[in-house]
């Protein structure tokens, strides 16, 4: 490990417990800032109300902390926007933001269109199938954002079982992100979680970020926020245990590919000769291929688009 990021491991990865929240409520009291909560959602109705609700009573109600709550809809099939909207958040569907350009599914899809529909200095997202969910990923994250006005982007650390096996979940990390981080950009080997889905930053970074449409914008937003910013303008924090709903392993293949896929245009913005990747499903005596696209698509900073300068001048 460079001898940098093991200085940044002192300086700039901190306990939750760090920052009590009497201190990040002077903090935000002191400089004026607000907190959006983002959820990019997809058929979450089991998880994304019990999310909403512990935010809303314990950062906004009780205490207040968040300023908004919002949970974008990519197209659920389920009753994930009413549960939300019960809940108390504000529900709006990807497809009603910026309609002059279509939206193409994905999760960074989601995350760079909720800039348009959120005010906060500060935005946080969080992923919306979290179980055993606690307000302290969202304090947790923030925190520093509020007290360290050098620290741009935080991203959320824990503990990921799968089922009874401690540390055995983030997989893809483990195979993929973590040797493409190691090997390529080592000033962000001390992520414990590169591509942990709870993170937050100033609004005044992620306008200016690209943000890859589908699985690879947690490792784009890392390695471009290196690049602008420094390392020392990122941190991560310790939050505790993170249980969520496990994917099998082909769509982990899937996203390993699209992870792979936008590491390779940050080396060298070149051209995959075949963006694709085959899997095989057994049916009866054989295996058959099924070939997915692993192109990833890219949205530009939203500080480039017209809609969101004439309401940032607003």
């Amino acid at each position: 490990m460079l001898e940098e990021v093991e200085r940044w491991l002192t300086d700039r990865a901190w306990s939750v417990a760090d920052r009590p929240l009497h201190r990040i409520l002077a903090a935000k009291r002191a400089t004026g800032q607000t907190v959006s909560v983002v959820l990019p959602a997809l058929n979450e109705e089991a998880t994304v109300g019990d999310i909403v609700s512990a935010v809303r009573h314990d950062l906004m109600l009780r205490v207040p902390l968040v300023d908004e709550v919002v949970v974008v809809d990519s197209g659920s099939t389920d009753r994930t926007a009413e549960v939300a909207a019960a809940a108390g958040a504000t529900v709006v569907h990807r497809d009603a933001i910026l309609p002059r350009i279509p939206a193409v599914p994905g999760k960074g899809e989601v995350l760079w269109r909720s800039l348009l529909v959120t005010s906060g200095d500060v935005v946080c997202f969080v992923d919306a199938d979290l179980r055993e969910f606690s307000s302290d990923f969202v304090s947790g994250i923030v925190g520093p954002l509020l007290t360290e006005p050098d620290v741009q982007l935080v991203k959320a650390m824990y503990d990921r079982p799968l089922g009874s096996a401690a540390g055995q979940g983030g997989r893809v990390t483990e195979l993929m992100a973590r040797p493409l981080l190691n090997m390529h950009w080592p000033q962000l080997a001390g992520f414990v979680q590169p591509l942990g889905g709870e993170y937050a930053a100033r609004r005044g970074l992620l306008e200016q970020l690209p943000f890859p449409v589908g699985y690879g914008v947690e490792l784009g937003m890392l390695v471009d926020a290196l690049h602008l910013v420094g390392l020392d303008a990122l941190a991560q924090v310790d939050v505790g245990v993170r249980v969520h709903r496990h994917q099998d392993g082909q769509a982990l293949g899937r996203m390993a590919a699209a992870i792979y896929r936008t590491a390779q245009l940050r080396l060298a913005r070149g051209h995959l000769v075949r963006p694709s990747l085959t899997q095989f499903e057994r049916t009866g005596d054989s295996f058959e291929p099924r070939t997915y696209s692993v192109d990833t698509e890219e949205r530009p900073p939203m500080a480039e688009i017209a809609e969101y300068r004439a309401r940032r001048v607003a």
